[in-house]
């Protein structure tokens, strides 16, 4: 999640607490929508920071942050390719950062500027993979709440045997066949990090499960007797175990966890975490939500501590430090429900190596 370049997080969050501090996500991508679309809902955001300011602080106060407000809605760029924006004002401060991940519209009126706000307002895409498996054919599709759309499509290839006319058992044919789609989908897993899903027979799938390298990446395997299916019919047969995306989404991320750490790219518990965010190696930071941890400043081995020396005075805990590491490194950091992560200790990493 290359979000933020390095040091603007971090502005914002040393900024002193001074009441009212306010935040506004919002969808932004000037290449894809119209400038008058977008110039709309700034305005219906704007109308709703006032009308809160307005009952809840005196007017010298709200009518000069929504004086910065403006200025900064007023000098937005529209020439940016990314994807959303992060605009963050205060009696003393003011800040627009353009973000290159998708983000929730929303509105928050607080104390002071929490970094945890913008994982929370991160946009769910909702997409995932279906690898379907025949004796004659594999597909791998691409789908979310809009679209579903074949991206990889391959048959059986005829081996030196077959081509000189010689029989060659079938269980061997399918044995080579199945470990090609498994190659392929290697590669196509590598390119999206997304939940999979995968769709055959009974026979195929139970022979799938004893060859494929990636038992831990399926979030769940589907059985349909079918020779042949329709790309619709696909479709609808994976639509009712994608519905509840929240629980496909918490497996996905304890796959990713359990895959880390069976490669022994995986940081447990706070410490670990600590160390390998501070060395920039965090690809992706799944921690439970609500989670803290007391920072502290000094040497000690029993604490997590600032080496750089940067006083904690702006972040509550040692966890919110790390999210700002990981995301100010090109990293990605995702909640999970509370108790999900006992087994690594209720934080962990996935390393970049």
């Amino acid at each position: 999640m290359k979000t933020v370049v390095r040091q603007e997080i971090r502005e914002v969050l040393q900024e002193v607490y001074y009441r009212p501090a306010v935040t506004i996500f919002m969808p932004f991508e000037p290449k894809m929508n119209s400038k008058a679309e977008i110039i709309y809902s700034l305005k219906v955001a704007t109308d709703k920071v006032e009308k809160e300011l307005q009952e809840n602080y005196p007017e010298e106060i709200y009518s000069l942050v929504l004086h910065k407000l403006k200025s900064i809605i007023k000098g937005l760029n529209y020439y940016t390719y990314k994807k959303s924006i992060a605009i963050y004002v205060s009696p003393v401060f003011e800040k627009v950062l353009y973000l290159d991940i998708a983000l929730e519209e929303k509105i928050i009126i607080e104390e002071s500027f929490e970094i945890r706000d913008l994982v929370f307002s991160k946009k769910q895409m909702h997409k995932y993979l279906v690898s379907v498996l025949s004796e004659k054919e594999s597909r791998i599709y691409l789908g979310n709440s809009t679209i579903f759309a074949r991206i990889v499509s391959n048959t059986p290839e005829l081996d030196y045997a077959e081509l000189n006319g010689l029989p060659e058992p079938k269980e061997i044919k399918l044995n080579r066949f199945l470990h090609h789609a498994d190659n392929v989908l290697d590669i196509v897993l590598n390119s999206y990090h997304l939940p999979l899903f995968v769709l055959g027979s009974e026979k195929i799938i139970n022979r799938f499960k004893q060859i494929t390298r990636h038992k831990i990446a399926v979030i769940e395997y589907l059985n349909d007797d079918h020779l042949t299916l329709t790309e619709e019919e696909i479709r609808q047969i994976v639509a009712p175990h994608v519905n509840d995306w929240k629980k496909v989404h918490r497996k996905d991320l304890l796959n990713q966890l359990e895959e880390a750490k069976y490669y022994n790219r995986l940081a447990i518990g706070m410490k670990e975490v600590w160390n390998e965010a501070i060395n920039h190696n965090g690809r992706l930071l799944v921690v439970e939500k609500n989670y803290m941890y007391a920072a502290h400043t000094g040497s000690s081995d029993d604490w997590i501590y600032n080496k750089s020396g940067n006083k904690f005075s702006y972040i509550k805990d040692a966890v919110d430090d790390v999210i700002e590491m990981v995301l100010e490194n090109g990293g990605d950091v995702e909640f999970i429900d509370k108790d999900m992560l006992t087994q690594y200790r209720r934080i962990a990493l996935i390393k970049h190596y």
